[in-house]
């Protein structure tokens, strides 16, 4: 049996109690295949170097133990730091938020190209932008990528829409626009005035734009899917007074059940992902004009949710998905 020495890269400043990074390492440190687990954050001035400037030889570790918590000060990832040796890995399990570089990803892929990576870093440069949705057109609401002012008011002529940006996640910088007015969750803007403000940044980084789903009161459901096999779903329900559907951004998170429809939905984008290197997703989706579950996004860089779902469900999910995670590394 193969054993692994796992390196785990993440950034601890963002963390709460509820990121999922500590029920799932915690697990995978009983598992029989596990050797070790160290863990280096991004959020340490140590690792400035490793993560900045890419240095591969500036790397700083701590190895976990049975202790392994979230703390406010972050002692997890101060505990014995030490200079790690990148080769000494063979799993790494990528648990970094954005904002990362495109160039960072490829560097990993590239330094550990002698290690399983989790999810595979070029892999994440392929599906984690949401113009990747633009793959399966016929299971989303009305989409389009918009690089100019004069696109998004075309889709706007045609209904409201949902304005993405392509690398933005967790409902950051989400906007609802019709012909006469914005609104970012928080405030409303004049739509001329705004799309003015942002056309450089229209441009340059560009945008999805999304029909606007009348039904989006009905919820955002998040699915979780490893190696194919989905484990688990919850319903994320808007504030009364908000549209946005995301945790972070008000909503709450109560179980649901996966529909006929959203089986169908991952059993046509699965076989792509998994092309792509991509071991474990969350599914977005929202319930259309016709009260049909289509698909509004997928996220393949840094999933959360295990830990809910886990609580939700009553069922071992965490422990599932681990042993899948080193079934997974088998392979490779």
């Amino acid at each position: 049996m193969k054993t692994y020495k796992v390196l785990v890269l993440t950034d601890h400043q963002g963390h709460s109690k509820e990121n999922s990074i500590y029920a799932i390492l915690t697990e995978m440190l009983q598992h029989e295949q596990c050797q070790q687990i160290d863990i280096a954050s991004r959020g340490l001035v140590e690792n400035q170097l490793f993560f900045e400037n890419h240095q591969s030889d500036a790397l700083h570790v701590s190895t976990l133990d049975a202790e392994f918590k979230f703390t406010e000060s972050g002692e997890a990832y101060l505990k014995n730091l030490k200079k790690a040796n990148v080769e000494d890995y063979n799993l790494v399990f990528l648990r970094l938020p954005r904002p990362l570089s495109d160039e960072s990803l490829l560097w990993f892929e590239a330094l550990f190209s002698n290690a399983t990576i989790v999810n595979s870093a070029k892999g994440i440069l392929a599906t984690s932008s949401k113009a990747f949705l633009l793959n399966f057109p016929d299971v989303c609401p009305d989409i389009r990528l918009c690089t100019s002012i004069a696109d998004v008011k075309e889709e706007v002529e045609k209904y409201p829409i949902v304005l993405k940006p392509l690398k933005e996640y967790g409902g950051r910088g989400l906007l609802k626009i019709n012909k006469q007015q914005i609104d970012d969750g928080e405030k409303i803007y004049d739509t001329n005035t705004y799309l003015a403000s942002i056309a450089d940044q229209l441009e340059k980084d560009h945008y999805l734009s999304m029909r606007f789903l009348k039904n989006v009161k009905k919820g955002d459901k998040r699915i979780l899917v490893v190696d194919g096999e989905i484990m688990a779903s919850s319903l994320r329900l808007p504030a009364e007074d908000s549209w946005l559907c995301n945790v972070a951004q008000g909503g709450t998170s109560v179980p649901s059940e996966v529909t006929t429809e959203e089986v169908n939905i991952i059993a046509k984008i699965k076989t792509t992902l998994k092309e792509q290197g991509i071991f474990m997703y969350g599914v977005d989706t929202l319930e259309d004009d016709e009260g049909k579950r289509v698909l509004s996004e997928i996220n393949t860089l840094s999933i959360g949710g295990w830990p809910q779902a886990q609580a939700q469900t009553g069922l071992p999910i965490i422990s599932k998905l681990i042993h899948k995670l080193f079934q997974h590394a088998d392979r490779y």
